[in-house]
């Protein structure tokens, strides 16, 4: 499946120096160097994840799994957390991932953490990675003499003492404990994740925030993507948004308005068909299943809880406003409908005050989008990035956190295609599982874990599923012009199925196998038991 409109289907492609040159009766009379057969397999150009956490995934690969399954209850955490404790010296940190309130009965509490891990800190990251839980002997040092950072929450028992969750910004007392993250740690992270990336059809990713603030590794994580590829492990080309923590106003010619960026005056685009500076991140609110996102009405069954920006608004304009300024495309994490309100009138009031041609700022997650707010993305030319991979995976503490009445705002897919948006595909990954199948399943199927259907109306077919994760992504990270379909001139990256998705039953996407991927015209990946021979 091409995923090219005017040629859906091709059965032969030619490859040179990484580039296609030619398909089906373009290739007649054409001698190759080699020519493979691949036994009937279906073709489809090269996964795209527009919006995953690559660093954040590899470390974790280290840490304690919490994700459900396997973790059931609460006291199934303490029992993991016991069990490394068992293992590792004392005082050092004992950092676990993934776990969700909502399927285990609670977030995990200081005094549980204790009571298994005395004599070590503890650092449990939710799933949404938006709040963590410490125990008395990391929030101790984290707490000593620090204030809570403006967007963020140290949350009390009813006595008001600290019971060791940390919502948003609050985090950060934890991270300056670790932060900066050593070079070498992130270098194997991305080495790690990339054989994983491969092994599922990936060939370019985009990372969603690198450097300074809640989300980054380290001043410098960019230097760590470029040794990973100097040492060959880097094996997906990659897309690196700077964290807006990372920013400076930049010193520019007398009569320009203020702009923020990198020195030098880097931004989007800069770099190669490898590794390029995507988009300036910025983050205007929290989590949905977490319920710290900015909406305009209270979560479900939590009167008075509406969430909450992540800054002050005025401050979430100033930054969108210079970053747009310095030539960046934006790309601003607004999951609530008060957030993405926000959000949107800074991208309006930036294009009045400096118009750009297809700036193409992008909203990541844009989760809860009302009727009139998706028109308004088709007006202004918003890119709006949704994880279709939440619905099947923490759909169900999604709809619990909206109710019925706003169910069906819930990562939306349909409404948008039906604007005239392009929808690219991601995961965010390691929030859930981030198999582009999976994601392509949830697209089409929307069912939560559960079996609950989730805005159904929102589904797409297989076809523009795929297209989402192909082409989609591509033209939200401006790459359109080098991959997302199988056409002559587009890079030679390519993903390799047993079976094609666009006409198999619905049900049977997820568990499509990947037999091999191709970067650049050569073989990154084959399963074990798969081997393709020339023709």
């Amino acid at each position: 499946m091409s995923v090219d409109p005017r040629r859906p289907v091709v059965r032969r492609i030619g490859v040179h120096q990484g580039r296609i040159v030619g398909v089906d009766e373009e290739l007649d009379g054409v001698r190759a160097r080699r020519v493979i057969g691949l036994d009937g397999a279906c073709v489809v150009p090269g996964f795209n994840d527009a919006h995953n956490h690559m660093v954040l995934f590899g470390m974790s690969r280290t840490e304690i799994d919490l994700a459900s399954p396997p973790m059931r209850t609460v006291e199934d955490v303490y029992a993991a957390v016991a069990e490394r404790a068992r293992t590792q010296p004392p005082g050092t940190w004992i950092i676990g991932s993934g776990y969700d309130q909502n399927k285990i009965g609670g977030h995990p509490h200081r005094d549980g953490l204790d009571a298994v891990a005395p004599d070590h800190p503890v650092w449990l990251r939710h799933t949404s990675a938006h709040m963590s839980v410490a125990n008395s002997r990391a929030l101790s040092a984290a707490l000593d003499g620090a204030a809570v950072p403006e967007g963020g929450k140290v949350a009390t028992d009813p006595d008001g003492r600290p019971n060791g969750l940390l919502e948003e910004q609050a985090q950060m007392l934890l991270r300056r404990l670790r932060y900066p993250f050593p070079e070498e740690q992130i270098v194997q992270a991305i080495g790690a994740a990339s054989a994983q990336y491969l092994s599922e059809g990936i060939t370019t990713c985009t990372e969603a925030g690198i450097g300074r603030g809640w989300i980054g590794h380290s001043p410098v994580e960019g230097a760590a993507y470029q040794v990973a590829r100097e040492r060959g492990l880097l094996g997906v080309r990659v897309r690196l948004m700077v964290a807006s923590d990372s920013a400076r106003e930049l010193d520019r010619e007398p009569g320009l308005p203020p702009a923020n960026g990198l020195d030098l005056g880097f931004r989007t685009g800069f770099g190669d068909a490898w590794l390029r500076l995507g988009a300036m991140k910025i983050f205007a609110d929290g989590s949905l299943i977490g319920r710290t996102a900015a909406m305009c009405c209270d979560f479900e069954g939590e009167a008075g809880n509406s969430g909450y920006l992540q800054m002050d608004a005025g401050v979430l304009r100033e930054r969108i406003l210079r970053a747009h300024a310095g030539g960046w495309q934006v790309a601003t994490h607004a999951i609530g409908d008060r957030a993405i309100d926000v959000v949107l009138d800074a991208y309006a009031e930036a294009q009045a005050a400096q118009p750009r041609p297809d700036a193409r700022h992008r909203i990541e997650h844009c989760a809860v989008t009302r009727p009139d707010q998706v028109e308004r993305l088709a007006e202004l030319g918003v890119v709006p990035v949704p994880q279709a991979t939440f619905v099947g995976q923490i759909g169900d503490g999604m709809r619990a956190a909206l109710g019925p009445a706003r169910e069906p705002w819930c990562y939306r897919q349909r409404s948008f295609l039906d604007a005239g948006l392009v929808v690219p595909g991601s995961s965010d990954r390691p929030v859930v599982r981030g198999n582009p199948l999976l994601g392509i399943h949830d697209m089409v199927d929307r069912r939560t874990q559960s079996g609950a259907p989730l805005a159904p109306d929102e589904a797409v077919s297989p076809l523009e599923a795929l297209a989402s994760y192909t082409a989609g992504s591509a033209h939200a990270g401006f790459d359109e012009r080098d991959m997302g379909t199988i056409t002559p001139g587009r890079l030679a990256d390519l993903a390799v199925l047993d079976d094609d998705l666009t006409s198999v039953d619905p049900g049977r996407i997820k568990d499509l196998r990947v037999l091999a991927t191709i970067v650049n015209g050569d073989f990154a990946y084959q399963a074990p038991d798969v081997a393709f021979d020339d023709a």
